[in-house]
């Protein structure tokens, strides 16, 4: 058995964060996603989308200068850059299916090998189906990206051969980041990009339960 330490949540949004190319319009979706926002790298610029009808989100406000009329598609308060704008959420939309997009970073329950992505419901009884504009994020953006841990509290991999909750969308998925490895989403199946210090290659395919080409 190998030594290793999963990424923090903020560990990981850095780890995102300095994959994103200068210039790069990208959202970042509810939940984890929203950390990326606070570890871009400096000298770059990135302006940040949100579904609500924002460009140019900065990082999240110091505590005690929140506005709440200012907030992303998750309800946080939010800051807003020099040049920033927020508009209709159908203008909003428009650019998001409209392909203009660089970046979309999500979460999700379920990614499969070849980067189909299951986001927006676990098809349980009496959960809350949460698709908001994922689907639309997911297939509009030039590159999906899914920011999560590697592994259910039951143990179970997220990657997958193939997703059993149902789809957000087909083949969209391109990177997977989570706490344990940066993965790539191709047709031929996973290959690995890097994985946390001292965790090998054989462990990581097991718990992923998958093979993992290098």
């Amino acid at each position: 058995m190998s030594s290793y330490t999963r990424r923090t949540k903020d560990e990981l949004a850095r780890r995102v964060a300095q994959d994103i190319h200068d210039g790069a319009y990208v959202n970042l979706g509810i939940g984890q996603p929203t950390l990326v926002a606070n570890h871009l790298p400096a000298g770059i610029e990135v302006v940040l989308h949100s579904e609500n009808g924002i460009l140019g989100m900065g990082p999240a406000p110091a505590a005690g200068e929140e506005d709440y009329d200012l907030i992303n598609a998750g309800k946080q308060p939010v800051t807003l850059l020099p040049g920033g704008v927020y508009f209709h959420h159908a203008d909003s939309f428009a650019m998001m299916r409209g392909g203009h997009l660089d970046i979309c970073v999500l979460g999700a329950f379920q990614v499969s090998a070849t980067g189909d992505l299951a986001n927006w419901s676990t098809g349980e009884p009496g959960s809350i189906p949460a698709v908001g504009g994922a689907m639309d994020l997911a297939i509009g953006a030039k590159q999906t990206w899914v920011m999560m841990d590697l592994l259910t509290k039951q143990g179970a991999s997220k990657v997958v051969a193939q997703c059993t909750y149902p789809l957000t969308g087909i083949g969209c998925v391109k990177r997977i980041y989570s706490d344990l490895a940066t993965l790539e989403c191709t047709p031929q199946g996973l290959r690995l990009i890097d994985a946390v210090d001292g965790l090998a290659h054989a462990e990581l395919e097991k718990l992923a339960g998958l093979p993992i080409a290098v």
